[in-house]
């Protein structure tokens, strides 16, 4: 299960660092952010229950400077996603 658990979140992301570098996903996108705080958070959780503390380090941070750019993207609310995730700027201006 541990396994398992390992390929997902590896794969969450590697899809987003994929998207992102071949143009499919921009960076700012709800998607990328989504997946790369969901897949290094797992791997956190999981380097952290088998003390592995370098990997730790690295995914912790991962998934911490992706939870803050995540929220600061919630916080301003001034794009919005279509499907693929790629994010469409929204005039902001009433």
């Amino acid at each position: 299960m541990l396994e398992a658990t390992q390929i997902i979140g590896a794969m969450l992301v590697l899809f987003a660092y994929v998207g992102a570098q071949s143009r499919i996903l921009d960076q700012d996108s709800y998607l990328y952010l989504v997946l790369n705080v969901v897949g290094s958070g797992m791997l956190a959780l999981l380097a952290l229950n088998g003390r592995d503390w370098g990997f730790l380090l690295l995914e912790g941070s991962w998934a911490a400077v992706t939870g803050v750019a995540l929220c600061h993207r919630l916080a301003a609310g001034v794009t919005t996603e279509v499907e693929t995730g790629v994010a469409a700027k929204v005039d902001a201006q009433v």
